[in-house]
């Protein structure tokens, strides 16, 4: 089996626990050499100063390539522009760029006044800048407000032509969905890399509750697996495996990248990576 790059995302702490728990992860999973690490923002940009904290610091003392994500909400497109200038200014140059959730509680998206209308927007002028290397979202399971699978498809399209080198899928729990997707991508003419994103899943409530707000499809056999581990106490074993098998499926057809959503616990996705061949690098052991 062909050792793949992995990729990995964290969050920004919102406390001291927090703040522990990330820096446990950087260190745990350094050592495996990721191509890059992303951090997110919150809901409405929330997180919106951390996430720039955030980012300075592991790129200064991890010695990690480092991306920004980078949201549309609530900011105009002069201060959105300056955020990502700064993040430049520390010698971070890669941004996932992305429409960004609206703030909890509203009733969907709503243009900031003077602020990027959407993704593609933001990627164009983050494009224009010469500056940066772009990373955007997609959704192999059709996005909650597109209209059909063939929209997201579109959509994506005009997203890598304003100017992003590669998209980062959202997660899901079968290989087959995301060959699909892949092959939909292709026939649109789609040449740009699509990354499958890969959710460790070490709470199934939290992830079967953040599959079903995304309109990540879950198959019944997944429900009743996680329904069976949880009476046996072997959630950890059941995740491990499943998480590892889909991972093969996705090299044994041609990927060759995986990018992974760590949720701050290192551990799950630390033992998938060691299961696929990707070992420490003896010489970033002592990183972060």
């Amino acid at each position: 089996m062909t050792r793949p790059e992995i990729s990995l995302e964290f969050f920004p702490p919102k406390n001291i626990e927090g703040t522990f728990r990330l820096w446990d992860s950087v260190q745990v999973l350094a050592p495996l050499a990721p191509r890059f690490v992303s951090v997110t923002y919150g809901a409405g940009g929330t997180t919106r100063d951390l996430t720039r904290d955030v980012v300075a610091t592991i790129h200064k003392h991890s010695g990690l390539r480092t991306a920004a994500h980078l949201t549309c909400v609530d900011a105009t497109r002069e201060e959105t522009l300056e955020i990502a200038q700064s993040f430049a200014k520390v010698g971070v140059t890669d941004i996932v760029a992305l429409r960004g959730d609206p703030p909890k509680g509203s009733d969907g998206f709503r243009q900031h006044p003077g602020g990027f209308a959407n993704s593609v927007e933001l990627i164009e002028a983050l494009a224009g800048t010469g500056d940066f290397t772009i990373r955007v979202g997609a959704y192999p399971d059709t996005h909650p407000e597109a209209a059909n699978a063939g929209a997201d498809i579109d959509w994506l399209k005009r997203k890598l032509d304003a100017g992003a080198t590669e998209a980062l899928t959202q997660f899901f729990f079968e290989a087959d969905t995301f060959f699909r997707f892949r092959d939909a991508c292709a026939k649109a003419g789609i040449d740009q890399y699509v990354t499958p994103g890969i959710l460790p899943i070490e709470n199934w409530k939290g992830a079967r509750r953040f599959a079903e707000g995304c309109g990540t499809g879950i198959p019944a056999w997944v429900i009743e697996a996680f329904e069976k581990a949880e009476r046996d106490d072997r959630q950890d074993l059941l995740a491990t495996a499943l998480c590892t098998e889909l991972c093969s499926e996705l090299i044994e057809g041609g990927v060759d990248k995986l990018h992974f959503y760590t949720l701050n616990r290192p551990e799950l996705t630390r033992d998938v990576c060691f299961a696929l061949g990707v070992t420490p690098n003896q010489s970033l052991k002592n990183v972060a």
